[in-house]
C-alpha cells in the first residue's frame, strides 16, 4: 500500500486520467441510441479532467460551458456530470478563494436551472415545491461538499508550505549562529595565541641583547642564551602555524594581559569555592612542562566546565578536577554531581563549541555529556608537543 500511495503522488496526471476515462465511460452509457448530435457533451464533459491539477481554472470554466450546453439542449443530466463537482474542487484546491466563491455560486446556480428545467411547472404545487427543493439539496450538496474539501486542501497546503519556511529559516538562522559563534571563538583564540606568540618574540630580543653584551665577556653564557633562543623560536614558531590557521575578526586592539595556564589552576579553583562549589584538585602522573597554548587551553576548559556546574548544577553541586600525565597527551576530566541536564554553554550554546574549537587547534579529542548516575563529565586530551618532563 505504501508504495502505491508513493506512484500515486509522482504521478498524478494518471490518476486523473483514469477518471477521466471513467466519466467518458459514463457518458457514453448515458447517452442512448436517438440521434443528436447535442447528445456528444456527456461524452466530453469529463475529458478536460485529465488538466485539472495543472489548469484549474481553465478545466472548470470549460466543463461549465459543457454543462451550460447540456442544460439549454435535450441532453438531460447523466453520470458523467460528476465532472462538475471534481472540477470545482480543484478550482477550490488550487486558485485564490475569490475565484472559487465565484465558481461554486455559477455551480449553485446551474443545479437550480437545471433543475427547473427538468420540472418547469413544480414551482405551482406544493409537493411539487417540495421535490423541486429536495431535488436541489441533492444537486448543490456535491457542489458544497467539493468546494469544502477544495478549500481545506488549500488551507493545509498553505499551512505546510508554510511550516517547511519557517523550518528552513530557523536551520538557516541556526547555521549563521553555529558560523557567528565559531568565528568569535576563532578571534578570542586567535587573540590569546598572538600573546603567547608575543611573548616568545619578547624573550627572544632579551635574550638575543643579552647574549650582545656577555658575547666577549662571558662567551659560556652567550651559548646558553644563544639556545635558549633558539628553543623559544620554535616554540614561536608552532603557535604561528596554528595562529595562521584561524580567522581572526578585526575587532580592534587585542587584549594584551597574560593568558592563564596550568600554575594558575588553584587560583581559579579557589576562587570557585568562595562561590560554594566544593571543588576537588587530583594531579596523576609525572607533571609535563606544557606549552603556552596546550595550558591556556586546560585551563579555559577547566573554567567553562566549572562555570556551567556553578550554573547549572543546582545548588548543592560539587565537582572533581583530574590531570593525568600520560607519556604523550595531557588527560583532563571535569565531573559534577549537579542536575547534569545540559552541555557546557555560555547562554547560546556555543560554550561547547567553544571547548572543541579549542581541543581542535591542537589535535586533541573532547567528550562532553550527562552521567548515567548524575552529573555531567568533561573529559579532554591535549597533545604536549615538545613538552619536557620536569625534574
Amino acid at each position: 500500500m505504501t508504495r502505491l500511495y508513493i506512484w500515486l503522488q509522482r504521478h498524478p496526471t494518471h490518476v486523473d486520467g483514469v477518471v477521466a476515462v471513467v466519466l467518458v465511460l459514463f457518458g457514453l452509457l448515458t447517452m442512448g441510441h436517438e440521434p443528436g448530435w447535442w447528445k456528444i457533451a456527456p461524452l466530453v464533459i469529463g475529458a478536460p479532467i485529465v488538466v485539472r491539477r495543472k489548469y484549474p481554472g481553465a478545466v472548470f470554466w470549460t466543463i461549465i460551458a459543457i454543462g451550460a450546453f447540456q442544460v439549454l439542449t435535450p441532453t438531460y443530466i447523466s453520470a458523467s456530470d460528476l465532472a462538475v463537482p471534481i472540477a470545482l474542487y480543484s478550482l477550490a484546491a488550487y486558485r485564490p478563494r475569490r475565484h472559487s466563491l465565484a465558481g461554486l455560486g455559477v455551480c449553485l446556480v446551474g443545479a437550480a436551472v437545471a433543475i427547473y428545467r427538468v420540472h418547469p411547472t413544480g414551482a405551482h404545487e406544493s409537493a411539487s415545491v417540495l421535490l423541486w427543493t429536495f431535488a436541489y439539496c441533492v444537486f448543490a450538496s456535491p457542489m458544497i461538499i467539493a468546494w469544502v474539501a477544495g478549500d481545506s486542501m488549500q488551507y493545509r497546503r498553505s499551512y505546510y508550505v508554510e511550516l517547511e519556511e519557517k523550518a528552513q529559516r530557523l536551520e538557516r538562522e541556526r547555521d549563521q549562529q553555529a558560523q557567528i559563534a565559531a568565528a568569535t571563538e576563532r578571534a578570542r583564540i586567535a587573540r590569546e595565541l598572538h600573546d603567547v606568540v608575543a611573548h616568545n618574540v619578547s624573550v627572544m630580543v632579551v635574550q638575543a641583547e643579552g647574549a650582545a653584551y656577555a658575547m666577549d665577556s662571558a662567551p659560556e653564557n652567550t651559548r646558553k642564551a644563544l639556545g635558549a633562543i633558539a628553543e623559544t623560536g620554535r616554540s614561536a614558531l608552532v603557535e604561528m602555524r596554528r595562529l595562521l590557521g584561524v580567522l581572526r575578526a578585526q575587532d580592534g586592539e587585542a587584549d594584551r594581559a597574560p593568558q592563564p595556564g596550568i600554575d594558575q589552576l588553584e587560583d581559579l579553583l579557589e576562587q570557585v569555592r568562595t562561590t560554594g562549589v566544593s571543588v576537588e584538585f587530583r594531579v596523576e602522573g609525572v607533571p609535563v612542562e606544557l606549552s603556552q597554548g596546550v595550558a591556556l587551553a586546560a585551563y579555559r576548559i577547566v573554567q567553562e566546565s566549572l562555570t556551567n556546574a556553578r550554573k547549572h548544577g543546582g545548588p548543592e553541586v560539587s565537582a572533581c578536577v583530574g590531570m593525568h600525565y600520560n607519556e604523550q597527551e595531557l588527560r583532563l576530566r571535569v565531573r559534577d554531581n549537579g542536575r547534569g541536564a545540559g552541555a557546557p554553554t555560555d547562554g547560546q550554546g556555543n560554550g561547547l563549541a567553544g571547548m572543541r574549537e579549542r581541543v581542535a587547534m591542537f589535535g586533541g579529542e573532547l567528550t562532553a555529556g550527562p552521567l548515567a548516575e548524575g552529573g555531567f563529565q568533561v573529559e579532554a586530551v591535549l597533545p604536549y608537543e615538545s613538552a619536557r618532563v620536569l625534574q
